[in-house]
């Protein structure tokens, strides 16, 4: 792995002032703590692209049972938990 020189513009003073104290408390070196902090930007970047579906496709989602019976998923869940239906 090389090592380069960077100048950063725009960088938050407040921010960049706790991101180097935190680094300087975990004995890192300013450009390592960097460094990890931007692979693990990538790399959250790299799973929520996988992970999360393009928004515009939410839209589109329908349900997921179609059907023309009437559905007793509360009587069934009863069912299942606590056993027979005493109801008859």
């Amino acid at each position: 792995m090389g090592k380069k020189f960077i100048g950063v513009r725009d960088v938050d003073e407040e921010t960049f002032r706790k991101f180097k104290v935190m680094s300087v408390e975990e004995k890192m070196k300013l450009g390592l703590a960097l460094t990890l902090a931007m692979k693990r930007l990538l790399e959250e970047k790299k799973i929520g692209n996988q992970t999360l579906p393009d928004p515009a496709n939410l839209i589109k989602i329908t349900g997921i049972i179609k059907t023309k019976e009437k559905v007793k998923w509360s009587e069934e869940i009863d069912e299942i938990l606590y056993g027979e239906n005493d109801n008859s």
